[in-house]
């Protein structure tokens, strides 16, 4: 099992429910099939729920009511947490209320009366097309020794849209530089296929054979992106590496790690994608997730029109 999990259900022995708690989070890993980083997410905010719970004197799952996890909530805000931690820890809640109820260890449904907060839509941090050029060519052969590599993952998640946690798990197998594409295990363990452009298959050629086999060494691992004592890469190194070659081509933009994918989207759409495509190359499960980059392009538009008809700014 993975460390970062095993220290978190270590955290639920002394608190109340939680073996049932544990069981939901092996509910989550097995049958729903969330990724690692979701389920690690989940388990956090529900560790916070099941600490105020115990301080309000509820030690047994039956107690739990509607009530009490309004009052969480509200609790919640006094912390100055987020829109979206508000939002997730209140989805971890119900999610594991609706999970006691259909497993019988409450008689009634409290997540009937529960509405999540309403979010503001945030427009993505995209980068334009001459920011891209210029991080893409923030990797110096003369610089840097794992060049290839890392020119290779900027490409890469540039090229396809990936999220940084999918290419972190890719695999020698997953890349078809004869045909073209490369198959992303995205969330709920659903894989999809994305093209590959013939820049990204030379860059990615290249690796293979130059650098990848260096690095590896003696060991026989199956993933695509290794670091230099031959292990594969974790998506935290791959973001902090991302960073770095940001600040290197100068870029003052708050990135998020989901930049490149959202300028990935952003620039298929401007240069005429249909929605449709985009979603699936995405993996996005709802179109309406995918809406948000015609937001952007609408945005763009916007500019445009200000900037050059004569009646604009008048």
């Amino acid at each position: 099992m993975n460390k970062q999990l095993l220290n978190l259900y270590a955290k639920f022995d002394s608190l109340p429910c939680g073996d049932t708690v544990l069981a939901f989070l092996d509910y989550l890993t097995v049958e729903a099939g969330l990724s690692v980083n979701t389920v690690l997410a989940y388990g956090r905010d529900l560790v916070s729920f099941l600490e105020y719970c115990r301080d309000k004197g509820v030690m047994v799952f039956s107690s739990i009511d509607t009530n009490l996890v309004c009052d969480y909530q509200h609790h919640l805000l006094t912390m100055d947490k987020s829109e979206n931690s508000l939002a997730r820890s209140l989805v971890a809640v119900k999610m594991l209320l609706r999970y006691a109820f259909s497993y019988n260890l409450t008689n009634k449904d409290h997540t009937i009366l529960l509405e999540a907060p309403r979010r503001w839509q945030k427009l993505p941090c995209v980068l334009n097309q001459t920011e891209v050029s210029a991080l893409l060519a923030a990797p110096n052969p003369e610089q840097d020794p794992y060049y290839l590599r890392d020119l290779t993952i900027l490409q890469l998640l540039y090229a396809t849209g990936m999220r940084v946690s999918e290419e972190a798990g890719l695999k020698l197998s997953d890349i078809n530089s004869q045909v073209g594409y490369v198959k992303c295990l995205g969330k709920g363990n659903k894989e999809r296929v994305v093209p590959l452009g013939n820049s990204a298959i030379t860059v990615i050629s290249n690796y293979i054979e130059q650098l990848r086999p260096r690095l590896a060494g003696d060991k026989k691992t199956p993933n695509l992106f290794l670091s230099q004592n031959g292990n594969p890469l974790d998506r935290v190194e791959i973001w902090r590496m991302i960073k770095k070659y940001a600040l290197r081509a100068g870029i003052t933009k708050k990135l998020s790690p989901h930049s490149l994918r959202h300028s990935f989207a952003t620039h298929l759409l401007s240069g005429g994608a249909d929605l449709r495509s985009v979603q699936e190359m995405l993996g996005h499960a709802n179109i309406t997730t995918t809406q948000i980059y015609t937001h952007v392009e609408e945005d763009r538009l916007k500019e445009i029109h200000t900037q050059f008809h004569p009646r604009a700014k008048k």
